[in-house]
């Protein structure tokens, strides 16, 4: 059972644009130290900021089912706090790694199609390595081991198979893919643009 401490917390920046998110246990620590402060919307579509005393105040006045408990108070888990000194946005490079490609290819084999566990899946070279092939976005795709294994150190269609897409480097900041779908909180949708984060992302 997920820890209250462990839900997600949307994350704002000086100029209150999404930047990314972090565990309720991180939203505290920032508030507490001073470099963050909650904002609460339970008034409608005011937004209000809080620092820790501040919000603890508003937790006693404004009891929520999720709180943290501790011997000298009870506090509730905020769920949007703004940073008070960090204005920049993220950067738009995707890194290269084994987590972001299974994100860019959506856990699917891109020989047969088939959505797998990640422990089901391996990384392939379309051009093998011993071939020239690089280890980069755009040669590098997941592939279920029974596919891994037909095709070998063979390209593609001298195993008589072909990719689902062409590999690219994705755009999208994958620690700000956030599904509204299954945000915890109404509140995040009026920092997050439904149309742009929701696009279907182009092959």
């Amino acid at each position: 059972m997920q820890s209250v401490l462990d839900t997600p917390v949307l994350v704002l920046n000086r100029l209150w644009q999404a930047v990314n998110t972090c565990s309720a246990r991180r939203a505290f620590t920032l508030l507490y130290q001073g470099h963050a402060q909650a904002v609460s919307a339970d008034s409608g579509e005011e937004f209000l900021t809080h620092d820790f005393d501040s919000w603890r105040d508003f937790s006693r006045q404004n009891p929520h089912p999720e709180m943290v408990k501790t011997i000298t108070m009870n506090v509730r888990v905020p769920r949007i706090i703004v940073l008070l000194l960090f204005e920049r946005l993220p950067k738009k490079e995707v890194k290269f790694t084994r987590h972001n490609v299974f994100e860019r290819d959506k856990n699917t084999c891109q020989y047969c199609g088939e959505i797998f566990s990640r422990e089901n899946l391996n990384l392939d070279h379309i051009l093998p390595r011993d071939r020239g092939g690089q280890t980069s976005w755009e040669n590098i795709v997941c592939s279920c081991i029974p596919c891994n294994t037909r095709k070998g150190n063979r390209l593609p269609h001298e195993a008589k198979m072909q990719l689902v897409r062409k590999p690219k480097r994705p755009k999208w900041r994958p620690f700000l893919h956030i599904s509204l779908s299954n945000a915890p909180h109404d509140s995040w949708k009026h920092f997050l643009d439904i149309a742009y984060w929701n696009v279907e992302l182009g092959d």
